[in-house]
């Protein structure tokens, strides 16, 4: 038995198939590059003309402007979900893991914080994306305390909870904003900024 060869008719299907896909991700990468310029709500005609597809073409790819930052905030996720996890997490000396520790949550920040930005001005009428948030901030606090779990271990409960509460305030995506946007530090500085703090927070020792 041979294999059946495609016809002219499945070809024009593949070709329209790989056309869609492409014009979809065009679509979607307009949204992000327009979220990193610092436009966090582009309307559909900004999109539009950012990624060459027509107004009509894009809403056949998405039903409307929350549905278009849904997706694109997803495709985002997709491609920088490695960022989220830390490399031999709670392995080695203090010192090693608090190097370690900041230099992956600057890395996550530099390459979400657009998206980030945008997931949250969207997140009081949207509940996937106020899930999505959720979920990321849950899995950011639980790697403080998996990371670090020695230096938390020794403290009484009380300090235990303000130590792994204020950690994790100070290196979310909102509170490495704080640094960077709103006191206009460097990326360095802000590193050198969260290190010694996460040091006196976990150990009460200078770094």
């Amino acid at each position: 038995m041979t294999d059946q060869l495609p016809t002219d008719d499945d070809l024009d299907v593949d070709g329209r198939t790989a056309r869609r896909d492409r014009n979809r991700i065009a679509v979607l990468d307009a949204v992000l590059a327009l979220f990193t310029e610092g436009d966090l709500a582009p309307s559909a005609e900004q999109v539009a003309r950012r990624s060459g597809v027509s107004l009509r073409s894009v809403y056949r790819y998405v039903a409307d402007g929350e549905d278009l930052a849904r997706a694109a905030i997803g495709r985002h996720l997709e491609r920088v979900g490695h960022l989220f996890s830390i490399h031999a997490i709670g392995e080695g000396p203090f010192d090693e893991r608090l190097e370690r520790f900041v230099t992956a949550r600057l890395r996550l920040y530099e390459a979400i914080a657009p998206t980030a930005r945008a997931s949250r001005l969207r997140a009081p009428t949207s509940e996937t994306i106020r899930e999505q948030l959720e979920t990321g901030r849950r899995a950011l606090r639980d790697q403080i305390d998996r990371h670090f779990a020695p230096e938390l271990a020794r403290l009484e409960p009380r300090a235990r909870r303000a130590a792994l509460a204020a950690a994790d305030v100070l290196t979310q995506n909102e509170g490495i904003d704080h640094y960077r946007v709103h006191r206009g530090f460097s990326s360095g500085e802000t590193h050198e900024l969260l290190a010694a703090s996460l040091a006196r927070l976990l150990t009460n020792a200078d770094y």
